[in-house]
């Protein structure tokens, strides 16, 4: 009867639910957007109760629309955007305030404020992140702010905080489960990778009272069902795993050395350094990257803010395109980026530079310019920010790079990943099934269940679809990289 694992897949811009068979291959997808508030500058927000409604009205509306009944669903697995930060009524369910997203920067000044007291090296020492407005330690602290009588409520036990991955499991359980897993704990910069708890001393240092954090579990096991009145029967969760994670593990990058790329509204570089938590020397993160079977791997990753929403920009605020697919072709119209370079730190830089204070820029506009040399750069700046990354990663780690295994929705651009290639001198590798964040979901749910027997099968599902190879030649790739730096230092701490 069991045919399918179900994966919810919790994005920043929309909440998806895809039904994988037993192939690993995708039988239906569902999908609906919802709202982003941007009730100031840098601050990006997004409304709980949406995020729960639209996540449940996808997960019965891709049964309904592949015809699969509820008892032929053998677990459902959760991945999530990281590091969102909700906080609700533990009587009522409600959220006290709107969910405050990854990317939002409103905590950048109470960042700096832990760096320049010396508090950053503890921060890192014990989570293997980089102090940054990007996680949620300082997103929690702030709501308890904002309002006297939340604090309060908080200290008295009335709150609960969760990632978006807590926040559908509550809501599925009706209530009755308030969890994480370990690589949505790894990212609130309140958890400790190597004692894997959550940190007393951390805690006192965002005046956090322990009793908001949810219990803290397994990427794979199975943690509860979801309630019978959603689908009219129970069905096991039994797979977590923040977005990125999810990712690694549906590319199968399950060998120490193995690196994925995922290219959504951020870009996300992960290398699986196995069991033991690398400590990154170029401003990378360390992160747990699945605990498994009671076996806890670890990995090394560079995040880039701005990546695909970059080309969301250029069709919506600039008109430049009026769908994103039409990039491609407006890119390859013209032969270089005719001098063009744009730096996309909308939400400042994320690694290697960590620049909370940088600002977008688009340099080196002639009377010669136009959309296509615009459309060019754009793409040649996800490339940039990406091989960034990886030179850093290929530094850390002293692990020559054999292949970068791609997924994400940009990753179907032809001329991206070509220049992917020959920036970063390696081949880039795209499988046949890009889903991957929601294929790790449902590889790590069917495996607690036995939907699937071992991470060994699973291996032998994963197969290439494309693979491109470096082209391009080195004088000419040195003299864009010179460019292309000497625009990022421009963009650096513009504001003051």
């Amino acid at each position: 009867m069991k045919k399918y694992i179900l994966a919810l897949d919790a994005g920043t811009t929309s909440s998806r639910a895809i039904l994988f068979d037993h192939d690993g291959k995708i039988v239906a997808v569902s999908q609906k957007e919802f709202n982003q508030y941007f009730p100031k500058a840098g601050w990006v927000e997004h409304n709980p109760e949406e995020i729960w409604e639209t996540q449940l009205l996808v997960l019965k509306d891709v049964l309904a629309k592949s015809g699969t009944k509820a008892e032929e669903i053998a677990a459902i697995g959760i991945t999530n955007q990281r590091e969102t930060t909700m906080i609700w009524d533990r009587a009522t369910g409600k959220p006290v305030y709107n969910a405050i997203v990854w990317q939002d920067r409103r905590t950048a000044s109470l960042c700096d404020e832990i760096t320049k007291s010396g508090k950053d090296k503890l921060v890192q020492d014990h989570t293997g992140l980089i102090v940054d407005a990007y996680f949620s330690a300082t997103k929690i602290k702030w709501i308890l702010d904002n309002e006297p009588f939340l604090r309060k409520r908080a200290d008295q036990g009335d709150l609960a905080f969760g990632t978006v991955d807590t926040w559908l499991v509550w809501k599925l359980t009706n209530g009755r489960l308030h969890i994480t897993d370990v690589t949505n704990a790894s990212r609130t910069m309140l958890y400790d990778i190597h004692k894997l708890r959550w940190d007393g001393e951390l805690l006192s240092l965002f005046d956090i009272p322990i009793s908001v954090l949810p219990q803290v579990k397994p990427s794979s096991s199975v943690y509860g069902n979801i309630d019978a009145k959603y689908l009219g029967m129970e069905i096991p969760i039994g797979g977590i795993a923040g977005d990125q994670q999810a990712a690694l593990f549906g590319q199968m990058c399950i060998e120490k050395g193995m690196v994925k790329d995922t290219y959504g509204t951020g870009c996300f570089v992960v290398m699986n350094t196995g069991e033991e938590p690398a400590k990154s020397r170029h401003r990378l993160l360390t992160t747990v990257a699945w605990q498994i079977d009671g076996k806890t791997d670890y990995a090394i990753e560079g995040s880039v803010f701005i990546g695909g929403a970059l080309i969301q920009w250029l069709r919506d605020n600039l008109g430049i395109i009026k769908s994103s697919d039409e990039i491609e072709a407006l890119a390859a119209s013209v032969p270089d980026n005719g001098g063009v370079y744009v730096v996309p730190a909308f939400a400042g830089l994320g690694a290697p530079h960590w620049d909370q204070h940088a600002r977008g820029m688009i340099a080196g506009l002639t009377r010669g310019t136009t959309n296509a040399h615009i459309a060019r750069a754009a793409l040649e700046a996800i490339a940039f920010q990406n091989a960034d990354v990886i030179n850093a990663m290929k530094k850390d780690t002293e692990i020559d790079l054999h292949e970068l295994r791609v997924d994400g929705g940009a990753s179907v651009n032809n001329l991206l990943m070509q220049m992917q290639a020959n920036l970063i001198g390696t081949s880039v590798v795209r499988p046949q099934i890009t889903e991957t964040t929601a294929l790790g979901a449902a590889y790590l749910a069917g495996l607690a269940v036995g939907f699937w027997k071992s991470v060994q099968e699973l291996k032998q599902k994963w197969l290439v679809e494309r693979t491109f190879t470096p082209v391009a030649e080195d004088d000419d790739i040195q003299a864009r990289w010179r460019m292309w730096e000497k625009a990022i230092d421009m963009a650096k701490n513009w504001l003051e």
